[in-house]
């Protein structure tokens, strides 16, 4: 995962293959973007702050580019999922406090 916060870049173990035979397409990376109110309607922020899978199912084809759809996260590797969601999950952070623990995790000479 790249660490660009307003759009990061998911690099995927398991590539996804989208669709059969000569047109099946291998997507390796995505971009995600900062969710909107609107993208976020109908799920409870709890279970996307807590990575769950059927929240991230719903909201991750609003927000990535690809779009990736409900059934190809639902086919996802769990250490990709377990990546996605974290990503997502690091937009409910306010900017201040990523400052903060960037600042304290950083290491003194």
């Amino acid at each position: 995962m790249s660490n660009n916060v307003e759009m990061p870049t998911i690099e995927l173990d398991y590539p996804i293959i989208r669709g059969t035979g000569d047109k099946a397409k291998e997507i390796k990376e995505f971009t995600l973007r900062r969710p909107m109110g609107g993208d976020l309607r109908g799920q409870s922020l709890i279970d996307i702050s807590m990575a769950k899978v059927d929240a991230i199912a719903v909201v991750l084809p609003r927000i990535s580019n690809p779009v990736i759809h409900e059934h190809e996260v639902r086919s996802m590797d769990a250490s990709d999922l377990m990546d996605v969601g974290l990503a997502i999950a690091g937009f409910f952070t306010k900017a201040k406090f990523q400052s903060q623990a960037e600042t304290a995790h950083t290491p003194t000479v």
